[in-house]
């Protein structure tokens, strides 16, 4: 009868360690879960600044190819740095195929 007992109180105690056990480890990996999301998240953030920025920097250099490419700064350069003129109309010669 003691003997009984004693086997059914520690299946009683044994269910209950093994039930606290499963909630603390359930509970655990909750907390990792939701570290490991912040994390992510972090990163997250960090490259969507980054993409941000190389928009930024992107939207810039359109704007200065935009600015250098332009018909009027390529005269001014051929004339300031190739010493080139626009040709008169005697300089003209048209040639016919």
């Amino acid at each position: 009868m003691i003997f009984g007992r004693l086997i059914a109180l520690i299946s009683e105690n044994l269910a209950l360690v093994l039930l606290v056990l499963a909630v603390v480890t359930s509970a655990i990996s909750v907390v990792y879960s939701k570290h490991q999301s912040r994390v992510e998240f972090v990163a997250l953030q960090k490259l969507e600044q980054y993409r941000d920025h190389l928009n930024e920097e992107w939207g810039r250099l359109l704007l200065e190819q935009s600015t250098y490419a332009g018909p009027g700064r390529i005269e001014n350069q051929a004339k300031l740095k190739l010493k080139m003129t626009v040709p008169t109309a005697q300089q003209t010669v048209v040639i016919k195929l």
